[in-house]
């Protein structure tokens, strides 16, 4: 039988996510790593063969895989490997911190102790603020420890200063990599212990070999695959780790496919990121594994009063500044030439507002995209819009927003705090994205001090249609979206900011057999009971790279 599939997928819950989202029974039928049929269930019998199997989900909705487009998964992996678990609500206070790193002592690596916080930390505790150095110390003041805040705000003991260098005539590094790296100092002129913008200067003990690859391996699986995440838009850390998920992909380990962007000047300079081919020699294969751009930083993050905004911060020791623009319009625009010619698309992160507009005035500035150029991803873009009219700067640039919903959970309490009255204006105005036309993405952005359940997909649907903060308000509840539209936001949309609609996204013949079984349908839970959906089967490329235990045959 020469149309017989490999494998031919039955539900009575098809969510196709194709044009119009239209959602019914169907099948979908497999050959190697594509969809090659779909339709109604009467019709799947022309492509089963002797060979091919059957599975039948009955009311177990059949739906493409999540496409999570800015992830740091190695930085995440990592985490999970060798850090302390601090992050509130699991330590209430400072002096819940203080016990756990205490406990955990004896977890030292290379003479490090590195507590994992989240972001805006110094919000979540209960006394509304960062532990100190001398706090850190009375833990020890022979282990250096580091308590990093969501990766833009860190907190060092005196053993951590000295073993990286940091005291009162330290000069911090004048080019950004996070954001533009800054040392608190006391009124005496010594260092308070809260840096910002330098965990990637620290000096921290690294996992290498086949830890590393234990780590990648185990961080794919638990933090992506098992929450129906088969491609990730990949923030590079190390060339090692690179190699790591490459030699993984080649063995047939990882169920997730990787788009690389290449982090400059975190990981490599961008020369090197755009001439990658002729020295990173990755072998996998480009439809597993790519090399797929270039992420630069053009401002810090909110939790460091770093990201570069059009009104001062207001916070209690901040000052009246507005952050800094680190990326130079001249950077830009050579940084667009040069991954263009590279065939490399260029993604800025942006968080304050007025970061976003000095990128899209310096892109504008340069002549836009070159021709046959990816459009350049702004990353932040939609998480903070206090001056509506400012999309249509973004259009002129020609660029993608990539905002995250889950962020709305994570500080979107703390805007005002920052902020004053200017951070309660435009908080994740996800409804009015849309109705302008803008085919906006959800993605984790996990990274050292996320959220727990920052890399599944329905926590960030659940975060678009309750938008629900961290301490329980609901922020502007006329932002909500459908189920329908933030289904689109993980799947198609995604695949789209990423160049590869065509690619998969959605249950179509051509696209790749990236599908997705899930315990319930979506579309009838209330938005609390979608957190509690779960994956019970995942198909990359028509392959089985998970099946959930205890789930149904």
């Amino acid at each position: 039988m020469d149309n017989a599939a490999d494998l031919v997928l039955f539900s009575n819950r098809v969510v196709w996510l194709a044009d119009d989202d239209p959602v019914s029974p169907g099948f979908v039928a497999i050959r190697d790593n594509d969809i090659v049929a779909t339709g109604p269930r009467e019709q799947a019998q022309a492509h089963i063969g002797p060979e091919t199997v059957v599975k039948d989900f009955a009311a177990r909705p059949v739906m493409p895989g999540f496409v999570d487009v800015h992830a740091h998964m190695e930085v995440a992996a990592r985490t999970l490997y060798q850090t302390v678990d601090c992050r509130a609500p699991r330590c209430a206070d400072v002096g819940d911190v203080l016990d756990t790193l205490r406990a955990h002592l004896d977890a030292a690596v290379d003479g490090w102790l590195v507590g994992q916080a989240n972001l805006f930390f110094d919000q979540k505790l209960a006394e509304k603020r960062l532990p100190t150095r001398a706090e850190l110390d009375s833990v020890s003041t022979e282990v250096a420890i580091v308590v990093r805040a969501g990766g833009h705000v860190s907190v060092l003991n005196s053993p951590a200063l000295a073993r990286a260098g940091i005291d009162r005539d330290y000069e911090a590094a004048d080019y950004s990599i996070t954001g533009m790296p800054t040392v608190e100092r006391g009124e005496d002129g010594e260092p308070t212990g809260v840096v910002k913008e330098m965990d990637n200067l620290l000096p921290l003990p690294r996992i290498s070999g086949e830890n590393l690859r234990h780590a990648i391996r185990q961080g794919v699986h638990d933090l992506f695959t098992v929450h129906g995440v088969t491609t990730i838009g990949e923030i590079s850390e190390t060339v090692e780790g690179l190699r790591e998920m490459d030699r993984l992909h080649r063995d047939g380990e990882l169920g997730a496919r990787l788009r690389i962007y290449l982090w400059t000047p975190g990981t490599v300079s961008l020369e090197q990121a755009c001439t990658h081919a002729d020295w990173l020699g990755l072998g996998a294969g480009e439809d597993l594994m790519r090399i797929h751009g270039v992420k630069m930083f053009s401002d810090g993050g909110y939790s460091a009063a770093s990201a570069a905004m059009k009104q001062p911060y207001v916070l209690d020791g901040h000052g009246h500044h507005c952050g800094q623009v680190a990326l130079s319009p001249e950077q830009v625009a050579a940084a667009l030439k040069q991954t263009a010619a590279a065939g490399l698309q260029l993604a800025i992160h942006a968080n304050g507002d007025r970061a976003q507009e000095a990128m899209c005035e310096a892109i504008i500035a340069a002549g836009g995209a070159p021709a046959g150029a990816p459009a350049p991803r702004i990353e932040h873009a939609g998480n903070l819009l206090p001056e509506p009219e400012a999309t249509a700067l973004w259009r002129r640039a020609g660029i993608i927003p990539v905002p995250q919903p889950v962020f709305l959970y994570t500080f979107g309490d703390f805007f005002p705090t920052y902020l004053g009255d200017y951070g309660k204006r435009g908080r994740f105005p996800f409804r009015d994205l849309l109705d302008e036309g803008w085919p906006i993405t959800g993605s984790s952005d996990v990274w050292i001090g996320s959220e727990e359940r920052a890399t599944n997909p329905f926590f960030s649907i659940w975060c678009t249609l309750r938008r629900q903060s961290f301490f329980g308000e609901i922020l502007d509840g006329d932002q909500r979206i459908t189920v329908a539209e933030a289904l689109r936001m993980h799947t198609i949309n995604a695949a789209a900011t990423l160049g590869e609609g065509d690619r998969y996204g959605c249950l179509e013949p051509g696209k790749r057999a990236d599908v997705i079984v899930l315990d319930r349908d979506p579309f009838a839970c209330s938005d609390d009971e979608l957190l509690d959906v779960r994956v019970d089967e995942v198909y990359l490329g028509g392959k089985l790279v998970h099946t959930r235990s205890g789930s149904p045959a």
